[in-house]
């Protein structure tokens, strides 16, 4: 059974960086397109970037560019999300997802369109 699970999150201060990491366990990964997601209380699930099967292609919200950086190991069925320059707007729960797909739509947007989620993991910026 496939698994996803992200980790890195945590308790930082405004203008500090994290390193998430999201291992997918059982899945060819170079198969696979991946995005990061996050969800703040009270909001919807937003894309925040993605990267393509090879990773040639990336993606990032308005709100990240910048300051986050994607990047993934297939070897090691691992993506990474690089944040710096945190600030409280960032604070949310971050998601990493798994698509099989041979092509990016904009439907890589919509939480649905995703095959496999991890659990999710809290980053906290706050002063």
């Amino acid at each position: 059974q496939v698994q996803v699970v992200e980790s890195g999150g945590g308790l930082v201060q405004p203008g500090d960086s994290l390193r998430l990491s999201c291992i997918a366990s059982r899945l060819t990964s170079n198969m696979y397109f991946m995005g990061w997601f996050r969800q703040a209380p009270g909001k919807e699930r937003e894309l925040v970037s993605g990267i393509s099967k090879g990773g040639g292609t990336t993606y990032y919200a308005d709100s990240v560019k910048g300051r986050f950086s994607i990047s993934r190991d297939n070897g090691a069925n691992t993506v990474y999300l690089q944040m710096n320059g945190l600030n409280a707007a960032d604070t949310a729960v971050y998601y990493c997802a798994a698509k099989r797909t041979q092509t990016i739509t904009t439907d890589a947007y919509a939480p649905d369109w995703y095959d496999y989620w991890g659990q999710g993991t809290q980053v906290t910026v706050s002063a």
